[in-house]
C-alpha cells in the first residue's frame, strides 16, 4: 500500500504545467522522425493548413501540415494515399494528444503510386477528358512550334536538332521544372500561357505544342500525372503533342493530349514533315502533272487534227459560196421577169374591161340603182313625216290642256318678281320690289308700294268693311286687279 505521507511528498503540477512538460519530453525524446502510414480524415480548411490522421493496422497518429509547407509538398495528399512523412513529434496541450508536424511528404512505394494513378485515370476518364472526339490533328507544316520542357536538359537540344534536320521552324521555349515541388503548376501555366497569346502580341502564337521531358521513375514523372496538368492539356486550343519519358513510360497527360509521341525526338518528327521527302514528293507530283498534261494535250491535238481533216479548205468554201450566189442571182432575175410579165397581163386585162361601151353600161346600171334608192328614201321620209305630224296633232290638245294659258284665259294672272320667279305668297312682296303681271293678252309691270303686309286683295279671306278714308286722300297707284 502507498503510504499517505509518501503521497503528500509528490510534486504538485497544474494541468498546464504537466501538459507542457509532457510536450517537452516528447519533443526532446523523439525530435525529427520519418513515419509511414495511410492518410485518413484529410481536412483542408480555408486557412490553407492540412489536418489528417496517419494510420496503419494497429494505431492512429494525428498530423498537421502548415500552409507554407503544404504549398511546397512534392505531391498532393489524397484520402487513402500511403505516404512517408518527415517531421517532428509534438503534443497539443489543449487536446491532450500528440501529433506529428509534417515537414515533407512522399509516396510510400511504387505500388501506392500506381494505385493512385489508376484511380485518378478512372476519375478523369469519367469526366470525358480522354475522349477521342475532343482531339484534333496537328497542322501538317506549322509556322511556330512551342516547347514546354526544362531549358537545361538534353531533351530541348534533341528537339531543336531534329527540327533543324527535318524542316527548320521558328521554336518558342517555355522553360519549366519537370519534376519536384511546383513542377505541375509551372507546366500547366506554360500550356495556358501559350494558349493565351493572340495575333496582336509581339510573341507569335504557336501552331502546335510539344510538352516533353526525359525518362525517369514513376516519382520523377509524377508531375505529368497531376490533375492541374491533365486539365490544362485537355483544354488547350493549340494541338498538343506529349512526349514524356520513353516508350514504356506513360502519364495521364498522354491520354489528354491530341497526339502521344514515344520519345521527345519522335515528338519533333510528328510536329513537322521531312523537308527532303516533301521536296521529293513535290517533284514527283510535278512530273506526274507534266506527264498528264502532255498526254492530255496530245489527245486533244490528235482530236483536233482528226476534225480538221473533215473540214473543207477556205478556197473550196469560197468557190461553193460563189456558186450559190450565182445560182441565187439567176433565180432572182427569172422571178423578177416573171413578176413583171404577170403584172403586164393583169394590166392589159384591166384595160380591156375599161372600154367606153363597157363603162357606159356600168354607168347606166349605177344610175338606175341610184334612182330606185332615191325613190325608196323619198317614200320613207314622207311616211315618217306624216306619222310624226299625226302624233304631234294628237299631243297638242293635251299639252294645251295642262298649259297655264288656259288658266289665264279664265281671268287669272301670273305674278313674277324681279328675278323672274313666280311670287306665290304676299310675304315675298317687299316695298320697292318690281313685279311682272302676265295676263291672258299681255304683261303689266308695276312696283310694290306697300309690301310685306297682308291685305284683303292679297289674302283670299272674307273682306271686312273698309274704313272711310279721310277727305282729300287718294290712292296714286290705283288698284291692279
Amino acid at each position: 500500500m502507498t503510504d499517505a505521507g509518501s503521497v503528500t511528498n509528490l510534486q504538485e503540477y497544474s494541468v498546464s504545467e504537466l501538459a507542457f512538460a509532457i510536450k517537452r519530453s516528447i519533443e526532446d525524446g523523439f525530435g525529427r522522425v520519418r513515419l509511414r502510414g495511410e492518410i485518413s480524415g484529410l481536412s483542408r480548411p480555408r486557412s490553407g493548413h492540412l489536418y489528417m490522421d496517419l494510420k496503419d493496422t494497429d494505431a492512429v497518429l494525428a498530423g498537421v501540415c502548415w500552409k507554407g509547407v503544404a504549398e511546397r509538398l512534392g505531391i498532393v495528399p489524397e484520402e487513402g494515399m500511403e505516404v512517408i512523412v518527415t517531421g517532428k513529434i509534438t503534443a497539443y496541450p489543449k487536446g491532450s494528444k500528440y501529433q506529428i508536424v509534417i515537414e515533407a511528404m512522399e509516396m510510400a512505394g511504387e505500388g501506392a503510386l500506381l494505385k493512385l494513378l489508376q484511380d485518378r485515370k478512372r476519375k478523369l476518364a469519367a469526366e470525358g477528358l480522354f475522349d477521342e472526339d475532343r482531339k484534333v490533328d496537328p497542322p501538317y507544316l506549322p509556322e511556330v512550334v512551342g516547347v514546354v520542357t526544362s531549358p537545361s536538359g538534353a531533351v530541348i537540344r534533341d528537339i531543336l536538332h531534329r527540327l533543324a534536320d527535318r524542316f527548320p521552324r521558328h521554336v518558342l521555349l517555355w522553360p519549366v521544372r519537370v519534376q519536384g515541388e511546383g513542377a505541375a503548376e509551372e507546366i500547366a501555366a506554360a500550356i495556358e500561357g501559350f494558349n493565351s497569346l493572340g495575333g496582336g502580341d509581339t510573341v507569335p502564337r504557336p501552331d502546335v505544342l510539344i510538352v516533353t521531358r526525359g525518362g525517369g521513375s514513376v516519382e520523377d514523372l509524377w508531375a505529368f500525372n497531376e490533375e492541374i496538368v491533365v486539365r490544362a492539356a485537355a483544354s488547350s486550343d493549340i494541338p498538343l503533342i506529349s512526349a514524356i519519358g520513353h516508350e514504356p513510360d506513360f502519364t495521364l497527360i498522354d491520354f489528354a493530349s491530341d497526339l502521344r509521341a514515344p520519345t521527345p525526338t519522335a515528338a519533333a518528327e510528328f510536329a513537322v514533315p521531312l523537308r527532303a521527302e516533301l521536296i521529293a514528293g513535290i517533284a514527283t507530283l510535278g512530273a506526274r502533272l507534266f506527264s498528264g498534261t502532255s498526254r492530255a494535250l496530245d489527245r486533244r491535238r490528235s482530236a483536233v487534227e482528226g476534225l480538221a481533216r473533215g473540214l473543207r479548205g477556205p478556197r473550196e468554201a469560197l468557190e461553193l459560196a460563189t456558186q450559190r450566189l450565182d445560182h441565187g442571182s439567176e433565180r432572182l432575175f427569172r422571178a423578177h421577169a416573171a413578176t413583171i410579165a404577170a403584172g403586164s397581163q393583169r394590166l392589159e386585162s384591166t384595160g380591156r374591161r375599161l372600154r367606153p361601151d363597157v363603162l357606159r353600161r356600168g354607168l347606166d346600171d349605177g344610175l338606175r340603182r341610184l334612182a330606185d334608192t332615191s325613190a325608196r328614201m323619198t317614200r320613207g321620209v314622207h311616211w315618217a313625216l306624216a306619222d310624226n305630224t299625226s302624233r304631234l296633232g294628237n299631243l297638242a290638245p293635251r299639252l294645251e290642256s295642262v298649259s297655264h294659258h288656259g288658266v289665264l284665259a279664265r281671268g287669272y294672272a301670273v305674278v313674277r318678281g324681279d328675278d323672274g320667279a313666280p311670287v306665290t305668297s304676299a310675304t315675298r312682296a317687299v316695298t320697292g320690289m318690281g313685279m311682272d303681271i302676265e295676263l291672258r293678252d299681255g304683261h303689266i309691270s308695276t312696283v310694290v308700294t306697300d309690301g310685306a303686309k297682308p291685305s284683303a286683295h292679297r289674302i283670299q279671306k272674307a273682306k271686312p268693311t273698309p274704313k272711310p278714308k279721310p277727305p282729300g286722300t287718294a290712292d296714286p297707284q290705283g288698284s291692279l286687279l
